[in-house]
């Protein structure tokens, strides 16, 4: 039966995508578990990172469920019903307060992709497998969806995706931006966990301002003096106390969110 899996382990909080014999394609009711289960992990200050990941090791998820689409997106209603709860999801994602890793293994098609698209990171195998094919199904992607990944890597990108509907290498994959490293196959789980321990060690304040100052310089908008102050909200923290005084002192600082 088709799901969402939750696991934490210390401070790291793993989403395995799982849809056994169908390479996790994505139906609605894992999209909307997605969504559910982000904000969960999203109010818990707990959480450092956050692991996506597909279940096995064929495919991080192969698209949409097709199958569900013949009587459940067959309509003007029904289609914005579903990718709805598609952006929905994608959303919960890009708006994560903590970073995101995406743990890639297989086929990262589709629906699988645009989840890749709108984590923070993407931890990519040698034989993963990239691309969006829907121009030979007869629909298009929902501009919703396409946000994510036109952000990531641009229209030039977007464009040979779509139109070619081409299924890219990691290697490809990497060297247009969609991918922010690739690693032998063996070693993909590893450096994905070893990247949440990397980035669990920072502060996680500054993980997360880090996150919104790259979104809001992403506007192209001049930043105004309220928000230049803004920035140094982290001078009245415990953990810029913490993380200069362990410097000062030679030790590895103990952060605690405050």
């Amino acid at each position: 039966m088709s799901t969402v899996h939750l696991t934490v382990t210390g401070e790291t909080a793993t989403l395995v995508l799982d849809n056994p014999g169908k390479l996790n394609a994505i139906d609605l009711g894992m999209w909307q578990q997605l969504a559910g289960k982000v904000a969960t992990i999203s109010a818990d200050p707990a959480i450092r990172c956050v692991v996506i990941r597909g279940a096995g090791q064929d495919a991080f998820a192969a698209g949409g469920d097709l199958e569900e689409f013949v009587t459940g997106r067959a309509t003007l209603e029904q289609a914005l019903h579903y990718h709805g709860q598609v952006a929905a999801a994608l959303n919960a994602i890009a708006d994560c307060p903590h970073p995101t890793v995406a743990l890639i293994q297989g086929a990262c098609i589709g629906g699988g992709l645009e989840i890749a698209g709108v984590c923070d990171l993407r931890i990519s195998g040698e034989s993963a497998r990239f691309g969006a094919p829907i121009n030979k199904l007869g629909f298009s992607m929902y501009p919703g969806e396409m946000e994510g990944l036109l952000k990531l890597a641009g229209a030039a990108v977007m464009k040979e995706i779509l139109l070619e509907g081409r299924i890219l290498t990691a290697t490809e994959a990497y060297e247009k931006g969609l991918v922010t490293r690739v690693v032998p196959d063996g070693q993909v789980e590893d450096e994905a966990y070893a990247t949440a321990r990397r980035i669990g060690a920072g502060a996680p304040l500054v993980a997360g301002w880090h996150k919104q100052w790259i979104r809001r310089l992403q506007s192209g908008k001049p930043l105004n003096d309220e928000e230049k102050a803004a920035s140094f909200a982290f001078l009245d923290t415990e953990d810029y106390q913490e993380g200069l005084a362990a410097f000062l002192e030679k030790r590895k600082p103990v952060f605690k969110a405050r």
